[in-house]
């Protein structure tokens, strides 16, 4: 009876699992960066200069304080926030700077086809960009991936 009942369980765990959507992982690659020993995410959710500088220049202290194949940088960014990924961000040298030292910057469609729903125009971001659906969702799968999460 109890293996019947485990075996039941069983059954049920793969076939909720066949059914789910597919994940994260499959649609947003972690950053190739093998030999990386430190994992941060930088979170950008607001639109204020002053907090994108300090993003910006937490992600530089970043490369100079470590070896830069020794760590992995990711900024995601998303609702107020995208406004530092768009193409024409006034801090745009700086990011594709970053992006050119092995910083990744991941932008949320959702925030983007919201702006576009909202004001007809979908608008342009940089092209280093990696857009990513759902940029917590992103925070959350690099969170469980052994990234520490920082919000400057």
């Amino acid at each position: 009876m109890m293996r019947l009942l485990v075996l039941s369980a069983m059954m049920l765990a793969v076939l909720a699992w066949a059914a789910a959507p597919p994940a994260l992982a499959q649609q947003v690659p972690l950053q190739d960066k093998p030999f990386a020993e430190h994992k941060v995410v930088l979170q950008l959710s607001d639109g204020d200069a002053k907090k994108q500088a300090l993003v910006l220049s937490v992600a530089n202290n970043l490369l100079k304080a470590y070896d830069p194949d020794k760590i992995a940088i990711e900024v995601v960014v998303f609702g107020p926030g995208i406004d530092l990924l768009l193409a024409g961000s006034e801090r745009r040298k700086q990011v594709e700077s970053l992006i050119a030292q092995g910083v990744r910057f991941d932008i949320c469609l959702n925030t983007v086809d919201t702006i576009e729903r909202e004001t007809g125009k979908r608008p342009d971001f940089i092209p280093g960009a990696t857009p990513v659906q759902v940029g917590v969702g992103q925070i959350l799968f690099l969170a469980e991936n052994g990234y520490t999460v920082v919000r400057p």
